[in-house]
C-alpha cells in the first residue's frame, strides 16, 4: 500500500527525511501523531503491545515508511530493543514520543486507591518515559540532535483532574522533561512534552465510561474555551510542532493543550454572561 506522506506537498512537508519511535505508537494520540508524522515525511517505528492494531496501521501507511516492535515500556530491555530496531530499520533516530500511557483505576479516594495500582501507574506513565529518553539519549547524544517529547496531561498543572497515580506520575514527567533539557541540551537535543486535556482517545473514553460524542460533549460543557473541542488530531499537531524545525528554539517547555482551563477560575463567574 502506497504511503500517506503524498497528502502533504512536499514543499510543506515539515519533517522530510527524519525517523521517529512513538510509543502508544498503534492507537489514540499515538496513531493519529504517526499518520500526520508520515503525511509529513517522517518514518515512524510503532512500538506498543498492541500486536494487531499496530500491524495494521503499519499495513495502511506502507513499509516503506513504518515499522512495528513489540514493547512494553516498563521493560529496558524491551526499550533498547525498539530504539536499536529504529536506528538498525531507517539508520537513525531524530525524534522519540514517549507517549504510552495507562488511566490506571477510576479512582479519587486516597483511602481507597491501592500500592499495586499506583506503582503500576507510575511503571508506564513516568519509569516509561525515563527509560524513552535515557535510550533515545543514547543515540541521539552521538549525533548531537534530535528531539524527545512525552505525554503529559493537564494534571500536571491542575489538581482534582484524574487519580493520584496519574496526577503524580503526570507531574513528575514534567520534572524529568525539565531536567532531561538541561542535561541533553548540551548536546543539541530538545526535550519538551505536552499536557493535554482529555480528547476522545480509548485511555479517557475507558476511564470515564463514556464513548465518542457522549465524551466529548461532556468534556466541552466543562471546557473554558467555547465553541471548539479539542479533538486528538489538535494534540498530534502540537507534537508536530515540537518535532519540526518550528520549535527548533524550544526545549524544557511543559505545552498545555487545554483551551486556556488550566489558567481560569470559573467558580467565581466574573466573566460568564
Amino acid at each position: 500500500m502506497a504511503s500517506s506522506s503524498n497528502v502533504v506537498p512536499a514543499a510543506a512537508r515539515k519533517l522530510d527525511g527524519k525517523v521517529a519511535l512513538i510509543t502508544g505508537g498503534a492507537s489514540g494520540i499515538g496513531e493519529c501523531t504517526a499518520r500526520l508524522f508520515v503525511q509529513h515525511g517522517a518514518s515512524v517505528v510503532l512500538a506498543d503491545i498492541q500486536d494487531d492494531l499496530g500491524a495494521r496501521l503499519c499495513a495502511e501507511l506502507g513499509p516503506a515508511a513504518s515499522s512495528y516492535v513489540r514493547c512494553d515500556v516498563t521493560s529496558e530491555e524491551d526499550v533498547v530493543a525498539a530504539v536499536n530496531h529504529a536506528v538498525a530499520r531507517f539508520g537513525k533516530l531524530d525524534i522519540m514520543f514517549n507517549n504510552a500511557g495507562i488511566g490506571g483505576a477510576a479512582c479519587h479516594s486516597i483511602r481507597d486507591s491501592t500500592k499495586e495500582d499506583f506503582e503500576r501507574v507510575l511503571a508506564v506513565n513516568l519509569v516509561g518515559p525515563f527509560l524513552g529518553t535515557k535510550h533515545a539519549a543514547r543515540v541521539m547524544v552521538p549525533a548531537r540532535q534530535g528531539c524527545i517529547i512525552g505525554t503529559s496531561s493537564l494534571a500536571s498543572a491542575v489538581g482534582g483532574v484524574a487519580s493520584h497515580a496519574y496526577t503524580c506520575a503526570k507531574r513528575a514527567l514534567v520534572g524529568l522533561t525539565e531536567n532531561a533539557a538541561t542535561e541533553l541540551g548540551q548536546h543539541g537535543i530538545r526535550v519538551n512534552c505536552i499536557s493535554p486535556a482529555a480528547a476522545a482517545t480509548p485511555l479517557a473514553t475507558g476511564y470515564v465510561g463514556l464513548d465518542g460524542e457522549a465524551f466529548e460533549m461532556a468534556m466541552e460543557s466543562f471546557a473554558n474555551l467555547k465553541g471548539v473541542g479539542l479533538r486528538v488530531k489538535d494534540i498530534a499537531t502540537a507534537v508536530l510542532f515540537l518535532a519540526s524545525d518550528d520549535a527548533r528554539y524550544v526545549s524544557g517547555h511543559n505545552l498545555l493543550i487545554d483551551g486556556g482551563i488550566s489558567v481560569s477560575n470559573l467558580t467565581f463567574g466574573i466573566f460568564k454572561e
